[in-house]
């Protein structure tokens, strides 16, 4: 910043003249600023149909491919519990299938004894055995045999295989006799009991 000082100038008469001169300096800084201020506020151009369109076809495109990854995402996910499925049905039985083989091992002593001994009672003692293993086993597996005789007629979970005539007037509309016992598993009809309806 530049002063200009006339030797013949008073004191004051500097001052004064310095006082402009800084006052003209701010003025023109304070313009500059103001013009490049409106520069930069220069109006934004105005969006023509061929940027429109652009905008739109590159919208279109990114959705376009958020759709085929959520389609790729959604067949990866069918396919995996798809198999997981298969798997779970085709070892589902697995461990059933091994609690059972001791009951078979049972089986086949069983029936090498029979070849070997005499002793009847022993034969069914084994064989008694064998029976209340097996039971015990279909019960670990929630599966219980149902009452049937009996009870009033439920065709939910009976099976009227015939009628007869009831031996007394209570029996009537009841399981007089069960021809083959029905089962339940997890408290759902696993086997229809086949019965005789008294009448």
């Amino acid at each position: 910043m530049k002063f200009k000082f006339r030797r013949n100038m008073s004191k004051k008469e500097q001052e004064q003249a310095k006082e402009e001169e800084l006052q003209n300096e701010v003025q023109e800084e304070t313009q500059a600023e103001a013009q490049q201020d409106a520069e930069t506020d220069e109006p934004a151009k105005e969006e023509t149909p061929e940027d429109k369109i652009a905008a739109l076809q590159a919208e279109l495109e990114k959705s376009q491919k958020e759709y085929l990854f959520l389609m790729a995402e959604f067949d990866n996910y069918r396919k995996r519990t798809l198999k997981e499925k298969a798997d779970l049905i085709k070892n589902g039985g697995e461990k059933a299938m091994l609690e059972l083989l001791p009951v078979v091992d049972d089986f086949e002593r069983a029936m090498g004894a029979l070849e070997q001994s005499a002793d009847l009672e022993s034969l069914k003692d084994g064989v008694n055995l064998i029976y209340n293993k097996f039971v015990k086993y279909l019960e670990s597996q929630q599966v219980k045999p149902m009452e049937s005789t009996g009870m009033e007629f439920d065709a939910d979970i009976y099976e009227a295989v015939t009628t007869f005539p009831a031996p007394e007037e209570s029996m009537k509309g009841k399981v007089i006799d069960t021809v083959q016992k029905g089962y339940t598993i997890n408290e759902k009809v696993l086997r229809h009991a086949k019965v005789v309806v008294g009448q």
